[in-house]
């Protein structure tokens, strides 16, 4: 018995791991047909045998732990650049996957509770449950909806466009379905299962006619060319500055440098996520001379900051996207609302911080969160369009952004250097083409240490700045697109998937005891 549970606990840990080759930036999803109904029909099969609830829990605990710890090992990176979070490493390195895969027990005890035994009531069964709770993983406890499942996709843009109509969480559980089909075959008993499976392996065959369809449609859209560009910064500044050993005169002057700003051309610059260092907001005219004799009245800049706001004797301090003329008169700002754990908040900080635990990203204490994202509005005699900010890690979450979709485009300012030469930055990077596609809008992207990109509303990137340069590139034209489908419902369309897959569950259920 020891020696089975042991088997059966590398044999899923396996599966898990294998798992993490579909996603960004290898994205070998085919992989994921086989781990997935390896996975099911394991689950499936013990159903028969009479064992503890808790061994269910534990079967799906091993998977996610496989899946999660070959993915996410890239966190502890952002521990290794100040001594004092060094001993961390190996806690990070296992406790976080060791959380993450908690839900996917809870896939594999629930399946064991509802205990259906029949094979398409427990098909649907198993992807509505892995579907569900992928999307309150996403979403409890701030959320983390990082590597879900649709990700491994991340490079097939014409089978992604479907995310325009159902979103994320919802085309999570269909391809969830797919890739658990061939154990349908597999397990099948009757006419049935064999007709199930056909359906749902040609079901990506429509999907993907839709998207070269939707393709088609967008590239027959007129493109308009604006008078003014948008300059979006690609840097590689040391990540050592966030410790005092960069001079933010230098570091401005570099970015300045970068930016080659013209004086005869209407331009918003778009810098990276909190670039200058030991710099506040309110500080940054100590450095008007320098922004003045490169910058006229025909210049607009967008920057990653910290600022601050003094509230009663103490500060509250905030991540912030700040928009600014020539003379740094202040234009219109953006304080970040998802904010990362650890990274930039700590939970619970009246008990960790007298244990002496801190966020990574600055010195200070946690950041404070934003009050609300709201469409950014720039209309004046040099400048006419509006965009949606998202700092950094925004851009993993999915559903209304913002109540006003009402926007041009969405500009997303990013430091990607806390995660190294890892896999991290391309994880990262992949959320924006998932975000453009839903919105139907391009995402501009300026990023220290990753990539800045220019992505259209199919997903493709049209421009780009990649790991390891420096540079700029231009925004000047575009296609108009109307809302999509879910940028008006967002997530309310996973619900009527979630009443579907109950419809299909209790249907198969009532044909087998019939």
């Amino acid at each position: 018995m020891k020696k089975k549970l042991l088997f059966d606990s590398f044999f899923l840990i396996f599966l898990g791991a294998l798992s993490s080759l579909s996603l960004p930036p290898l994205n070998f999803f085919f992989i994921n047909f086989l781990t997935f109904s390896f996975f099911f029909i394991f689950l499936f099969r013990r159903l028969n045998f009479i064992l503890e609830k808790k061994l269910f829990f534990y079967y799906g605990w091993l998977f996610g732990f496989g899946y999660f710890i070959t993915n996410l090992y890239w966190i502890t990176i952002s521990l290794t650049f100040d001594e004092n979070f060094k001993f961390l490493i190996p806690i990070a390195l296992i406790v976080v996957p060791a959380f993450l895969a908690l839900f996917y027990g809870f896939i594999s005890l629930f399946f064991y509770v509802f205990n259906l035994k029949n094979v398409l009531g427990s098909f649907f069964l198993f992807c509505l449950l892995f579907g569900l709770i992928e999307f309150i993983r996403g979403n409890i406890l701030t959320g983390f909806p990082w590597n879900l499942i649709i990700y491994s996709f991340s490079d097939n843009l014409n089978f992604l466009s479907f995310l325009s109509i159902i979103g994320t969480y919802s085309f999570n559980l269909l391809v969830i379905s797919f890739f658990t089909a061939p154990a349908i075959y597999i397990l099948r008993k009757s006419k049935n299962e064999i007709i199930v499976c056909i359906i749902l392996l040609l079901l990506p065959i429509i999907i993907l006619n839709y998207g070269l369809s939707y393709k088609k449609k967008f590239l027959t859209k007129e493109i308009y060319k604006n008078d003014y560009l948008i300059r979006i910064l690609g840097s590689n500044v040391s990540i050592d500055r966030f410790y005092g050993n960069s001079q933010t005169e230098n570091v401005i002057n570099e970015l300045i440098k970068l930016s080659s700003p013209d004086q005869n051309k209407k331009t918003f610059f778009v810098w990276p996520e909190g670039i200058i260092p030991s710099t506040y907001q309110d500080e940054l005219y100590l450095y008007d001379d320098i922004f003045k004799k490169n910058f006229n009245k025909n210049h607009y800049i967008g920057i990653g900051l910290t600022s601050r706001l003094l509230d009663g004797k103490n500060y509250k301090y905030y991540n912030s996207f700040v928009v600014f003329d020539n003379n740094l008169n202040l234009i219109n700002h953006y304080n970040k609302i998802n904010l990362v754990p650890f990274g930039e908040f700590i939970p619970f900080e009246n008990f960790f911080g007298k244990i002496g635990l801190k966020v990574i990203t600055n010195n200070i204490r946690s950041f404070d969160k934003g009050d609300i994202r709201d469409v950014i509005t720039i209309q004046d005699g040099i400048f006419q369009f509006s965009f949606l900010p998202l700092i950094c890690y925004e851009i993993i979450y999915t559903g209304n952004l913002s109540e006003n979709f009402n926007f041009d485009f969405i500009i997303n300012i990013s430091e990607d250097g806390w995660f190294g030469k890892s896999i991290g930055p391309k994880q990262h990077f992949a959320h924006s083409i998932f975000r453009a596609i839903e919105n139907g809008k391009y995402v501009i992207r300026s990023s220290n240490n990753g990539m800045a990109a220019i992505v259209n509303p199919l997903g493709e990137i049209e421009q780009k700045i990649d790991y390891g340069e420096a540079g700029y590139i231009d925004f000047e034209e575009l296609r108009s697109m109307n809302p999509t489908i879910f940028s008006i419902y967002g997530n309310k369309i996973f619900l009527i998937f979630i009443l579907l897959y109950i419809f299909l569950i209790f249907s198969f259920i009532r044909v087998k005891n019939e």
